[in-house]
């Protein structure tokens, strides 16, 4: 009792110090802008607040959802345009083990853990490094030993950044300080392209340059398994309304891409989507070797900015990460970062309108 009373104990210190330290640091909100190319974006999360780019009329519209204050985004259960991590996506079991040694971490998805955890990266409150308005705007931030549950000390840096017209890089670094530890970071923003406000995306075009699946089971946990998409409600390889198959599939869209490439850390196209009214299209790059897949099949009445009420299907997200639970399937690619190892991940968007 004695030893477990004394882990209570520490753990408590450790979130008791972390929130201190969030109390000193201030939330703020960060524009970034070139031509008719806006972003506005907070460090509590290192999130996406909005992006306003013309339609094929010149109108100009904010295409992602997300809320009007810092107190819905601290209640917010939807990861509405975040920095997930220490590890995106789901651990089975609320647990691995990594040279030997088991850690648990918080079971917040039905017994499994969920997008860090209770309180991951989403959840707190970064430092702002630099940030220049017609360029990028730089956030960090160092997660603590045994944050979550996590081993080691992790130092991790994003930045957002303006790249001609409207073109945006989202880089993604983190370095592990003592021990290994897993990490696997996500950009989770819902883009809808007619403007956030326009209802479904249904009628969004999307493809999807990924020819494999890692499936899942009843509570989305992957098999172990990669699967072809040839010949199911998977297949996006060509350009496909998003309404076409999901009827078919119990859990809607949700799912874990393998996309096509030849090198790990190449840059490579991941997916283009396309909405048909405003002509507006989003291209997406990115080094890493998945990409999870999420039509919003969750929201319901949520209460968003601008008086908006999202629905199922109000957005779409295209998370690129590596595999889900990877730490639980040794033929998955390693998400384990090593002392003197940099995680590095980059995604690149191109938004045009015809």
């Amino acid at each position: 009792m004695t030893k477990v009373f004394l882990l209570l104990y520490f753990l408590l210190e450790v979130l008791f110090l972390v929130q201190a330290l969030d109390n000193h640091r201030k939330i703020g909100f960060y524009e970034l802008e070139r031509e008719n190319f806006k972003l506005n974006l907070t460090n509590y999360g290192a999130t996406i607040v909005s992006v306003v780019t013309p339609d094929k009329h010149g109108k100009l519209a904010d295409i992602v959802l997300g809320y009007d204050s810092i107190d819905s985004y601290k209640n917010d259960t939807t990861y509405f345009g975040a920095v997930i991590g220490r590890v995106a996506n789901r651990i089975g079991g609320a647990k691995f083990t990594l040279y030997d040694k088991t850690y648990h971490l918080p079971a917040n998805d039905h017994g499994n853990t969920l997008h860090g955890g209770t309180r991951g990266l989403s959840d707190v409150i970064w430092t702002v490094e630099s940030h220049k308005k017609h360029s990028h705007v730089t956030f960090t931030y160092d997660s603590p030993e045994n944050e979550q549950g996590f081993p080691g000390k992790v130092k991790v840096k994003v930045t957002y950044k303006l790249v001609g017209a409207h073109k945006l890089i989202v880089k993604m670094i983190a370095k592990s300080v003592d021990k290994a530890t897993p990490v696997n970071l996500a950009q989770h923003t819902y883009w809808n392209l007619g403007g956030h406000k326009s209802g479904n995306i249904l009628s969004h075009n999307v493809q999807i340059f990924g020819s494999h699946i890692t499936p899942v089971d009843k509570l989305l946990i992957p098999t172990g398994e990669i699967r072809s998409v040839k010949g199911t409600p998977y297949d996006f390889l060509q350009p496909k309304k998003v309404v076409t198959h999901i009827r078919k599939l119990p859990d809607l869209y949700d799912i874990n891409y393998v996309l096509n490439k030849s090198f790990q850390n190449q840059l490579t196209k991941a997916a283009v989507v396309r909405d048909p009214v405003s002509g507006r299209k989003m291209e997406l790059w990115s080094n890493q070797l998945g990409m999870q897949f999420y039509t919003s099949g969750q929201l319901n009445g949520t209460k968003g900015k601008d008086g908006a009420i999202y629905h199922k299907f109000a957005g779409i997200a295209l998370e690129t990460q590596g595999f889900p639970d990877s730490v639980n399937h040794p033929y998955f690619p390693t998400q384990i970062v090593k002392p003197g190892e940099t995680y590095e991940h980059i995604m690149l968007y191109r938004f045009t309108a015809s």
